[in-house]
């Protein structure tokens, strides 16, 4: 058993982390030669300035008395600059976000793991190419900027950390800084010469990272006063900062300014999907080297209907991806492109010579294609060659850097489809193999299974099996060490070997509200509602309930403590009415009576605090008190199984109601409600078959000696409730960072990621719990699963182990499937399931199965 366990539990992991090299793979290449344009700049230095978290309708959009909240940009837009939509890739987030803006390309999801400071793969960026970058802001940005360049000439001024705090009552202090760090930094350049010498260099770069917005944004939301104020700070802020610097160095014509966002933010106050108010940010450029204002007359090419809304349908809008940005200052100022680098230089924005504008476009086109001959020489290098296969779009190098700016736009169109090409060239191939190896190892887990209960008795010779095998395995080897294949690779083409097994499915969320629907007739179609009309009854609005919640969106709901106190409210009265239903068959003792009360009072102090961090916004250490000794206690409950049961929701749903910010603080009551019926009608089902007689889960005491000739054999009902447990195990809650800010209120992703993930994992120990529960009331052998010789006697173990392997097995076998769209839910789903097997394993304590050790046989 436990060599069993040890291999399934590998198997899966390795599954798990196939989806990083297949899908989550950095694309960057190194060993090319940096690409700048010969021709003088048109700018010495440049200002960048990012307002974190800023949304463009918020900065673009008039008040209604038609005045700007940021007078300063809107007239920079309307007088001496160019503006437009910096259109942002998902993950919105600042460290992508800051990626994509400052080194042009957009960084794989798996370096948001890495947290903000630290970087996967190292990257070039435009301060690298810089004679010197100067950055105030935030700690979580600038460094991974400062350690990435190569020398020490990018220097950072951060505050600390703790000053992040989502609770604070107004967060542009942050800002605040940032503008005086900048007024001293050049007021004590006047009277230091050094400084000052370096200053007055060309290709200089000054970098304003302002976190106020983004902040306040998250703590009070996009449309409160806090975060609308913050942005009038913000262009007041640059307003000065323009007329220091131009003062500093004389109004010499050769400064540049770039005002953008790394991301927007949702109404409410969330970012990292694709919503556009998340992706859509403004872009506003302007000084030297830059169009003035452009006014036209003729409709523009853009049907959002942003242009009218923000009244600036008389200035051209010139809308870029955030990579372009990268390009564009690199131009500005001099410097060689970033050479990871997937930007296209927006031409509208620059004021020059169209010899300085062919140039331009002919360094970035060079600058990209470098990047594709190096991609396409590495994979070339590592397949075979009678299997690689080109990227077939043939490129015509420019002849001369006079060549059409058109042919330039080509070649780079070109040259980025080849990257996404060779970049995604071994997909289908690691895919492939990862499916079949996951097949391969279901269907070994269902002959077990059937070998054990069917009567199965095929004997292949072993013999052959293994000549089969190692031929097999020496051909995969053989092959993928010609083709100088990474390790990993030997491990996913490897493991399909022993079994080949093919089955296709599909899953959508929205399917598990039709499941769900679908699972309420039960009843009715097997012929339980003429035997338990109630029962019956309460599974199907049970079932119609809880499928409300997949409809539900997982990120993007306002949060209302008024559902969750009204979920608290809802948790007290179905535990007195389970309380007052099992004690008119079974007395509490006076120690469970006490149990109870403290665990009752325990949810009612948790509301109490719920509502004290809401209209505070200050976290309060005795949530994480509660929530620690709440778990503590259902391990001092009763050894009768409902009073345990009863123990687990209350301790799981005290907590769950701290994490939430809204209706999702009604799942876990539905839910558990679901699931004491559950148990219930599956003991009706067994009754009404005359299998086992029922018994009062009030009566059932797991720690007392059980019968072991009343427990039955594996039956086809047996995978049915398997399959309602994978159903009722698809459920992603509610999203959304204020949902830790009874614990935490500092930006820390780690810790923020851990407690959305406990919120997460809450409804699965409920389930599992109840799954177990089910075994015992219908004197199931969760441990003759996965007994492979049924003459052996049976030992005592950790069910939740056996009882996983079940459904598992069954229920991807018969539910889920695995295709290769779905096998990363599967795996995830799969890893969860053994980590939560264990802390079941703990809340249920000592055994929750039907037998102790024994010498006695199966027949």
């Amino acid at each position: 058993m436990i060599t069993f366990l040890l291999v399934g539990l590998t198997i899966h992991v390795v599954f798990f982390l196939s989806i990083f090299d297949i899908y989550f793979t950095s694309p960057l290449v190194h060993g090319m030669t940096p690409q700048a344009t010969p021709l003088a700049p048109p700018a010495s230095r440049l200002v960048l300035v990012v307002a974190d978290g800023l949304r463009a309708d918020s900065l673009f959009t008039l008040l209604p008395n038609g005045s700007s909240r940021a007078p300063f940009l809107r007239s920079v837009m309307e007088e001496r600059g160019t503006w437009g939509v910096s259109h942002t890739h998902v993950p919105t987030e600042s460290r992508p976000g800051h990626v994509a803006l400052i080194a042009g390309f957009y960084e794989d999801v798996s370096a948001v793991a890495k947290g903000w400071k630290e970087n996967p793969v190292e990257f070039d960026s435009v301060f690298n190419e810089t004679k010197h970058t100067w950055c105030w802001g935030s700690p979580d940005i600038l460094p991974m900027f400062a350690k990435g360049a190569s020398g020490d000439h990018v220097y950072t001024h951060t505050y600390p950390a703790e000053e992040e705090d989502f609770a604070s009552t107004d967060a542009s202090r942050l800002d605040t800084w940032v503008f005086t760090q900048v007024k001293s930094f050049f007021q004590s350049a006047k009277s230091n010469s050094s400084l000052r010498a370096s200053l007055l260099e060309g290709e200089n770069i000054f970098f304003l990272h302002l976190l106020g917005i983004d902040t306040n944004g998250h703590a009070h939301r996009p449309m409160s006063r806090e975060y609308l104020e913050n942005i009038g700070l913000v262009d007041s802020g640059v307003a000065e900062l323009v007329s220091m610097v131009e003062d500093f160095f004389g109004h010499d014509g050769r400064t540049a300014y770039v005002f953008t966002s790394d991301h927007g933010m949702t109404n409410w106050g969330s970012h990292g999907a694709g919503h556009p108010s998340e992706t859509l940010t403004p872009l506003v450029v302007w000084g030297a080297g830059v169009h003035n204002a452009h006014i036209v007359t003729e409709p523009q090419p853009f049907n959002d209907g942003y242009l009218q809304d923000w009244k600036l349908e008389h200035l051209r809008r010139v809308d870029v991806n955030q990579a372009d940005i990268a390009p564009l200052m690199a131009s500005l100022i001099g410097v060689p492109f970033p050479v990871n680098s997937v930007g296209v230089l927006p031409l509208l924005y620059l004021n020059n010579s169209d010899q300085f504008k062919a140039e331009s476009m002919y360094t970035n086109a060079i600058q990209v294609l470098e990047q594709y001959k190096m991609k396409m020489a590495q994979k070339k290098e590592t397949t075979l060659s009678f299997l690689f296969t080109p990227y077939h779009t043939p490129f015509h190098s420019p002849s001369s850097v006079y060549c059409q700016i058109s042919l330039c736009r080509s070649l780079i169109s070109s040259a980025l489809e080849g990257l996404v090409y060779y970049h995604t060239y071994d997909r289908f191939f690691l895919g492939c193999s990862v499916v079949l190896g996951f097949v391969g190892w279901t269907s070994y887990v269902v002959l077990v299974i059937l070998k054990t209960h069917a009567g199965l008795n095929r004997h292949p010779s072993l013999l052959q099996q293994v000549r089969v095998c190692i031929c097999v395995t020496v051909v995969i080897t053989v092959f993928l060490l010609i083709q100088r294949s990474p390790i990993t690779y030997y491990i996913y083409c490897l493991l399909p070997v022993p079994v080949w097994y093919s089955v296709v499915s599909f899953f959508h969320r929205a399917m598990l509200t039709v499941g769900l629907a679908v699972l309420s007739l039960w009843p009715f179609l097997s012929g339980l509602f003429g035997k338990a009309k109630f029962r019956s009854l309460s599974w199907c609005l049970g079932c119609l309930c809880l499928a409300a919640f997949p409809l539900m969106p997982v990120v993007g709901r306002e949060p209302n403590i008024h559902l969750v106190t009204c979920a608290g409210l809802l948790t007290l009265f179905t535990s007195a009415c389970y309380l007052w239903s099992s004690g008119q068959r079974t007395p509490l003792h006076l120690s469970d009576r006490l149990q109870f009360v403290t665990q009752v009072t325990t949810v009612q102090v948790m509301l109490c605090v719920l509502v004290f961090v809401c209209k505070t916004q200050h976290t309060s250490p005795v949530s994480c008190l509660l929530s620690a000794s709440s778990m503590l206690v259902p391990l001092l409950s009763s050894t009768r199984l409902f009073h345990r049961l009863l123990s687990i929701f209350l301790s799981l749903t005290a907590t769950y109601l701290l994490l939430s910010t809204g209706s999702e603080a009604l799942f876990p009551p539905v839910l558990s409600w679901l699931m004491f019926v559950w148990i219930n009608i599956e003991q009706e089902a067994m009754l009404a078959q005359g299998v086992s007689s029922r018994q009062e889960l009030s009566t059932i005491d797991f720690s007392a000696n059980i019968d072991i000739t009343k427990i039955r054999q594996l039956k086809l009902d047996d995978i049915r409730r398997s399959y309602f447990f994978v159903s009722m195990l698809g459920y992603l809650q509610h999203f959304d960072p204020a949902s830790v800010y009874c614990f935490l209120t500092v930006f820390n992703p780690f810790i923020m990621g851990g407690l959305m993930m406990w919120k997460v994992i809450i409804p699965f120990i409920i389930v599992m719990c109840t799954f177990e529960t089910i075994q015992v009331a219908t004197q199931l052998s969760s441990r003759s699963i996965m007994n492979v010789n049924p003459t052996q006697s049976i030992y005592n173990s950790s069910s939740p182990q056996h009882f996983f392997f079940l459904v598992q097995d069954y229920g991807s076998w018969l539910d889920i499937g695995t295709s290769i769209s779905h096998y990363v839910i599967v795996m995830s789903m799969t890893i969860f399931l053994m980590l939560l097997s264990v802390v079941t394993h703990i809340l249920t304590s000592q055994r929750l199965i039907l037998w102790r050790r024994s010498k006695m046989h199966f027949p």
